[in-house]
């Protein structure tokens, strides 16, 4: 973990979390364990979902894929689980480091409990769970509608940005991960490489390639880019009259033509739409 969390804090959080909502609220370090629910039981039908090996499997996959989806998003996501209960993901970050994730889970969202039943069911049918057990929980589920959801995601992120702002999570200031945002934060306009990256920190590069996907969901290359883009996207809106190639070079791109390439690529407007657009 590279993260210290505040589980006595947190809990009250999630707690409140739930007097408003009523959905359940759970929080993960970056490795997706989890350190603490609101409350603790999962909903009835989860339970009896998660009761079979493949149905807890297929749970735990879906969790691990929502989590890497939010955090390449860098918000929240809301989507059906492989079970076909909606759930919502929002990353916690502490300055750029993905510390963590919020989710909430297990909401039955259908225009009817019939509707709900007949895709749940199809859903798990090769889970090997207990039909008549899962139809039993179900159909004493609430349905809550999507507007409902959404205002619920809402409320998550906001939270998210208090779990922060409150330090009820904060970096272990002396690990490598810390050492590494912070290099690169400093350093991306510079000519960066992995070996580099690693010389500095005195890691292989297989362990800087797992740090990278760990705290930034992609490869240290894609990191330095992003890096670059965002400082020159600042740079043409700040200083409009900068001239392409100046900035360009600012960012850590020698050659202009190659700045041009990728941050059309990127953004999906070449520097000059982009500066005009946003100008």
């Amino acid at each position: 973990m590279i993260s210290i969390f505040d589980l006595e804090k947190l809990r009250g959080l999630l707690k409140d979390f739930y007097a408003i909502s009523r959905i359940r609220i759970t929080v993960f370090d970056e490795n997706l364990t989890e350190l603490v629910s609101y409350p603790e039981k999962v909903a009835p039908y989860c339970a009896v979902i998660r009761r079979t090996s493949k149905g807890y499997n297929a749970c735990m996959a879906c969790d691990r894929e929502a989590c890497r989806a939010a955090s390449k998003k860098h918000t929240t996501h809301i989507y059906r689980c492989h079970a076909g209960l909606t759930e919502a993901v929002t990353p916690l970050y502490v300055g750029d480091v993905l510390v963590g994730y919020l989710l909430f889970g297990h909401v039955f969202s259908y225009s009817s409990r019939e509707e709900g039943w007949r895709t749940i069911a199809a859903k798990c049918e090769k889970l090997g769970v207990d039909q008549e057990r899962l139809r039993e929980t179900l159909m004493s589920a609430e349905v809550i509608e999507k507007d409902y959801i959404r205002s619920a995601a809402q409320i998550l992120h906001a939270v998210a940005s208090y779990l922060i702002l409150e330090h009820m999570a904060t970096l272990k200031e002396d690990l490598v991960a810390v050492r590494l945002d912070a290099y690169l934060s400093a350093h991306f306009a510079e000519k960066l490489s992995a070996p580099s990256v690693c010389d500095y920190l005195g890691i292989g590069k297989t362990q800087l390639y797992e740090l990278s996907r760990q705290l930034y969901g992609c490869g240290i290359a894609e990191r330095i880019r992003t890096l670059r883009i965002e400082r020159a996207k600042t740079l043409l809106t700040g200083s409009p009259d900068l001239p392409m190639a100046e900035i360009a070079s600012l960012c850590g791109f020698n050659d202009y033509n190659y700045f041009i390439t990728v941050f059309s690529r990127e953004v999906g407007l070449s520097p000059s739409a982009w500066r005009m657009a946003n100008v």
